[in-house]
């Protein structure tokens, strides 16, 4: 998929959802203006964003007692593990409603999350939605306190949006958008959350990793001295692919196979290395400056690869002129690698959990936990004492930090912050039905404008 491609700027054309299917492809035209948009060009919340069925307001929620109801948008791997993670995470919370593009994706997490969480499953059939609209028919047709976004990365904007309008509190999985409008969508809908006195917690679960947070504290401490350099990596193998299937739409299988267009998940780069490339930002105290990248699409080929590359590289520059050199594959039969690792003037550090130090060494020792789960319970515990935590900036500009090193690997340019904050470039589809959807062509680097 070029990412010169287009550039809406100057219209008045919405980036949600303009004519919505049902899970059969036919138009549900009776919800078509539901949503016409979540913001764009740095623009606050559209009004339009509250609008529910025939314009009726979006319900209004209110967490008051300790329980709390949580609704699920989006059922694959992703959102039935965060689902488990969630309710298991503290007492008094109860999944109460479900929503997936596709029946059967949904049918199977509902029995999974049915036989795992037991009585605290509460997701009758009155409650389970499907097709493009199913997360308003949750939003407006369930009672719930707290939504699990956990769709593929094309959709967290427009979700995003809509929840904070129906005042949900929310786990944000990430990468919370595939590209720029989307980016400032979830940073006004972030700021739209703060107004509201709304808890945004993100996907991005080392900020809650024990050993992490310590090793953070002591290099924010000095424990390295000034930071000078980094580099982070997430070198792997290849990973699940769904094969189109008969009677499949171009749509349908493109949302399926989600993990290899840049449309639908950002790539690799901004789908999985967003991990790393969040710690650097940690570390350094916010996103780069620029970046300048290669990459290229050498061994996964085939059609069943769609158009995403294999393989990126990247020097991302801060500010003060600290570079961090970023790599990540997905090839079969090479050598792996995931991690990060931060010098200083006075030491090395692993920022999960290890210091080489000028004057001493130290590594964390303290108890293991499930990161995945600890983001949930921190999530609950700053909605029941009142103190909403906020992360949707800070994944915002993680995932708009992975977007640039893509847009400067599909184009050969070197791209600066500045110019990705204000870039036109959307990748979302004109039309949401199941039908039609040509597949974009591959980037090639020199010749792919950068927009």
């Amino acid at each position: 998929m070029h990412d010169g491609r287009r550039d809406r700027s100057g219209g008045s054309e919405p980036r949600g959802p303009s004519s919505r299917g049902s899970a059969s492809g036919e138009p549900r035209s009776s919800r078509r203006d539901f949503l016409r948009t979540t913001a764009r060009a740095g623009a606050a919340l559209s009004a339009a964003a509250a609008l529910g069925p025939f314009g009726a307001r979006l319900p209004v929620h209110a967490a008051g007692s300790d329980a709390l109801r949580v609704g699920l948008i989006g059922c694959g791997g992703r959102g039935t593990g965060a689902a488990v993670n969630c309710v298991r995470a503290a007492e008094g919370v109860t999944l109460v409603a479900m929503a997936d593009l596709f029946p059967d994706r949904l049918a199977q997490s509902r029995e999974t999350l049915r036989e795992e969480l037991g009585d605290r499953f509460a997701v009758d059939d009155e409650h389970a939605y499907t097709g493009f609209d199913a997360y308003i028919d949750l939003l407006v047709r369930r009672d719930t306190d707290l939504v699990i976004l956990a769709t593929p990365p094309v959709f967290r904007p427009i979700h995003f949006a809509a929840a904070v309008q129906a005042n949900q509190h929310v786990f944000l999985e990430k990468p919370v958008a595939v590209d720029p409008v989307g980016v400032r969508a979830v940073i006004a809908a972030t700021e739209e959350a703060g107004r509201r006195k709304l808890a945004v917690v993100a996907g991005t679960q080392r900020r809650h990793q024990a050993s992490y947070l310590e090793t953070m504290k002591r290099i924010q401490d000095g424990a390295i001295g000034d930071l000078l350099a980094g580099e982070c990596h997430w070198n792997q193998g290849g990973l699940w692919v769904h094969e189109r299937k008969e009677g499949e739409s171009e749509m349908e299988w493109q949302l399926r196979n989600w993990l290899y267009f840049s449309w639908t998940s950002g790539d690799h780069i901004v789908e999985q290395h967003v991990h790393n490339l969040d710690v650097m930002n940690w570390a350094l105290g916010g996103p780069p400056a620029s970046a300048i990248a290669l990459g290229g699409r050498q061994v996964r080929t085939e059609a069943k690869y769609g158009n995403v590359f294999d393989h990126f590289a990247v020097e991302y520059e801060y500010l003060g002129g600290i570079r961090v050199a970023s790599q990540c594959r997905q090839i079969d039969g090479c050598a792996s690698r995931v991690g990060e690792r931060l010098v200083g003037t006075d030491g090395i550090a692993d920022p999960s959990g290890t210091i080489w130090g000028r004057s001493a060494n130290w590594r964390f020792k303290g108890e293991p936990m499930d990161p995945y789960q600890q983001e949930h319970a921190d999530l609950i515990a700053s909605i029941r004492k009142g103190e909403p935590l906020s992360e949707g900036r800070t994944v915002a500009e993680s995932t708009l930090t992975a977007i640039i090193g893509r847009m400067s690997a599909y184009t050969g340019q070197k791209v600066t912050w500045e110019h990705a904050l204000a870039s036109t470039l959307d990748l979302t589809p004109k039309e949401w039905r199941l039908g039609d959807h040509p597949v974009d062509a591959v980037a090639v680097p020199g010749r792919t404008p950068l927009v």
